[in-house]
């Protein structure tokens, strides 16, 4: 009788490995994985190869499980903010959008929403830089300006005597300056070094608000304090 037990569940051995195998196994392998193509990321980084960080930071999304929500925003931000440094500026814009959208609606944890936010704030904020450049109209780099302004006002009231006050508040004063800046005076200031390798921005932010105009998403209520920025923006801020 013992010698039949064991035979039965020597049987069942094979069984349970690939019930483990397609279940946790499965989650774990892809969690590894995950873990590899952020560290590569971070190592192409690093080197300043920003093109291969963006997309290694989406092979790390991919392998990133539905339910991981705020590993998947932290991921998602990377990913936007090395884009940045690889020319995209407006296509990161947008995803920046979408990405604090999400965090909203998934109730993330405030400082990371901050977080989203900030990065969001600086990359209007050099948008309206590079727009001026580039001959843009007064109210195409003003757009995104303004946007900036706003951002950064409403997070130095959210953070009013805290340690991160001081920071958007700087930021703020650096939009109005922008703002205000005569078009020679911004002309002989060096180029953000995160923006640097941007081009065209004026073309593809047309193309995308030209895109919008074609197909309108669902109008969704919106929190009027969605707006943020950590680091003070660099190059004559």
């Amino acid at each position: 009788m013992r010698k039949t037990i064991l035979f039965a569940l020597w049987l069942l051995v094979p069984v349970a490995l690939l019930a483990y195998h397609f279940g946790p196994g499965q989650t774990r392998l892809s969690a590894e994985r995950a873990a590899k193509k952020i560290a590569e990321a971070r190592m192409l980084e690093a080197t300043e190869q920003w093109q291969d960080a963006a997309q290694a930071w989406a092979d790390a999304l991919a392998d990133t499980p539905a339910d991981k929500t705020t590993q998947r925003l932290q991921i998602q931000l990377a990913q936007a903010n090395a884009r940045v440094y690889a020319g995209e500026l407006p296509e990161a814009m947008e995803q920046m959008e979408k990405l604090l959208t999400e965090s909203q609606s998934a109730k993330a944890d405030v400082g990371l929403q901050r977080e989203i936010r900030s990065s969001l704030a600086s990359s209007r904020y050099y948008a309206a830089w590079l727009m001026r450049l580039e001959g843009g109209t007064t109210e195409e780099w003003l757009q995104q300006a303004e946007s900036a302004r706003q951002h950064f006002r409403l997070l130095a009231e959210e953070t009013k005597g805290t340690a991160l006050a001081s920071g958007y508040e700087k930021n703020l004063e650096a939009t109005i300056r922008l703002e205000q800046m005569d078009l020679s005076e911004l002309q002989g200031l060096p180029l953000p070094k995160k923006c640097s390798g941007c081009k065209n921005v004026c073309q593809k932010c047309r193309s995308q608000s030209q895109s919008k105009c074609e197909n309108p998403e669902p109008k969704e209520k919106k929190d009027a304090r969605g707006a943020g920025f950590n680091n003070v923006p660099k190059g004559g801020s």
